[in-house]
């Protein structure tokens, strides 16, 4: 009998792990295979294994039901069916599930639990040393994000030009001293300068990344995970279409089974000229057939739109287009596409010399505002220039800026929100007004809920008038030194005192007789 371990228990959308060992010889990676087919009351799931080194092979499955379950475990090493029982027991208290779409635009978790997107961006946090991972760590406990971008691959990018604490591959990498700005940009010569087989993983590299993912977990946070990219000398980005497909078919194997997991396919899609539309498609369908819980999935442009119609596309994963006009088109953009809009990067907070990373931290918070009451998700980044080019947008560690102080209470006014979020409502041609997204969002009888935002505009009053009779619960809202100023009920014709001050906002709440 094959040596292999299983657990009798595991909770709801928690991860069932089969351990079993085999052979070593060889490429593991292409030469063996292994599956699970994992059968509940409710639903049979098969998920491919994979090796994770020393001869050791796992499978990996999250249950989506409660109440016995049963398994079997194949492969080309294995001599007889192996088989086993386990019991899926009730999720604990912060376990909601994976995030779906929900209402065509929105986000909640798999328990229905509404989800608001508050997402920063942080490239390779994960690729950096234990002393900055553990203070990334401590920041994000602090803060209010709880989606956060980043890679598998190591970057290399202005301020990030140093090498990762692993690579994904077995092999060296060249000696950076030898690149040049012209031998950059020679396809040969990175291909050939690295000596990494890209058919031949290295299972501690992505074994610490699921660590970081685990902990993402259980901090409630999800993890945007940004599967190719193409700032890249070790020739990551550069691979034949066998070694993306392995590659990728590998990442689902080990990763789908976090709860928290999104696909993002690409970060600036666009910038990889080794890759076609028809290449992305492909790598989309891998990622469709192989993970059998279906998880968020999206891909990042740098300039053209990727074509969100596409019906792998969850959500629209957004970089602006425009220099100063970006998330006044979430309404736009939505009617388009008719789906999430996660603006990822709408610039990020800082002083750097690049146009995408020095707007200051209150633009920051009104760009995420006007987003949020338009119906959107935004997204943080922070590129303080640093002595040691230590920037959080790449690296991690601690947050300098301003911005990231505001956005709790962001996500506190969206969580007031009936439903599962807003819907940008055109009352007025002066001011930003949201409503609760439902099948009546856009006809003329009154809401039951109204969220108005002024943005940089300084109105010292605003006058309101529904009708006659309908009773509203006022509150005003300084979404900069985030008070809220409790205003009492108003019906008919009135007038909501502002101050003459920036970022602020009007929230209404009908009175229920």
């Amino acid at each position: 009998m094959m040596d292999f371990k299983f657990n009798d228990a595991v909770e709801k959308w928690d991860i069932y792990e089969i351990c079993l060992n085999g052979p070593d010889s060889g490429n593991p990676f292409l030469e063996y295979n292994l599956q699970g087919h994992f059968k509940g009351k409710c639903e049979s799931i098969v998920v491919d294994g994979f090796y994770d080194g020393n001869g050791r092979y796992k499978i990996r499955f999250m249950p989506s039901f409660e109440g016995k379950y049963a398994f079997e475990v194949k492969g080309n090493f294995i001599e007889t069916v192996l088989k086993g029982e386990f019991y899926v027991a009730p999720p604990s208290k912060e376990n909601h599930g994976p995030v779906r779409v929900a209402n065509e635009c929105h986000f909640a978790y798999d328990d229905g639990t509404p989800y608001y997107s508050i997402g920063t961006t942080c490239y390779v946090w994960n690729l950096q040393s234990d002393e900055r991972i553990a203070e990334t760590i401590e920041t994000l406990k602090n803060s209010a994000f709880n989606k956060i971008r980043f890679c598998v691959f190591p970057k290399h990018y202005v301020y990030n030009l140093g090498e990762p604490r692993s690579y994904p591959y077995v092999g060296s990498p060249m000696d950076s001293s030898v690149l040049t700005k012209e031998n950059f940009n020679d396809y040969n010569f990175r291909r050939e300068g690295n000596n990494f087989d890209y058919e031949r993983f290295n299972p501690e590299h992505f074994s610490h990344i699921e660590k970081c993912i685990a902990i993402l977990r259980d901090l409630n946070i999800e993890a945007d995970l940004i599967l190719l990219h193409p700032y890249d000398r070790w020739g990551f980005s550069m691979m034949t279409e066998k070694q993306d497909d392995l590659y990728i078919k590998y990442c689902v194997a080990r990763f789908a089974s976090y709860r928290n997991i999104w696909w993002s396919l690409a970060n600036e899609y666009d910038l990889i000229p080794h890759k076609s539309i028809s290449d992305w498609e492909r790598i989309a369908g891998i990622i469709c057939e192989k993970d059998p819980y279906n998880h968020l999935r999206s891909i990042h442009n740098c300039r053209p739109f990727y074509d969100h119609s596409r019906p792998w596309i969850t959500h629209c994963s957004i970089q602006r287009q425009d220099l100063y006009k970006h998330v006044e088109y979430t309404d736009e953009w939505r009617s388009k596409w008719r789906k999430p809009i996660v603006l990822d990067e709408i610039s990020y907070e800082g002083d750097i010399q690049h146009g995408w990373g020095n707007i200051n931290g209150q633009e920051l918070v009104r760009r995420f505002w006007e987003s949020a009451v338009r119906g959107g998700y935004p997204g943080h980044g922070e590129t303080f220039f640093h002595p040691e080019d230590v920037l959080w947008w790449s690296h991690g560690g601690k947050l300098h800026g301003e911005s990231h102080k505001r956005f709790g209470f962001l996500l506190k006014i969206m969580k007031e929100t009936p439903g599962f979020g807003l819907r940008q409502l055109s009352l007025n041609w002066d001011d930003v007004c949201g409503t609760a997204d439902d099948v009546n969002a856009f006809i003329k009888p009154i809401k039951d809920y109204y969220l108005f935002y002024f943005s940089f505009m300084c109105p010292t009053f605003r006058e309101y008038h529904f009708d006659d009779d309908t009773k509203f619960q006022v509150n005003v809202i300084d979404t900069w030194n985030m008070t809220v100023e409790d205003k009492g009920v108003h019906q008919g014709k009135f007038n909501i005192d502002l101050g003459g001050r920036q970022y602020m906002a009007v929230q209404m709440k009908k009175v229920k007789e």
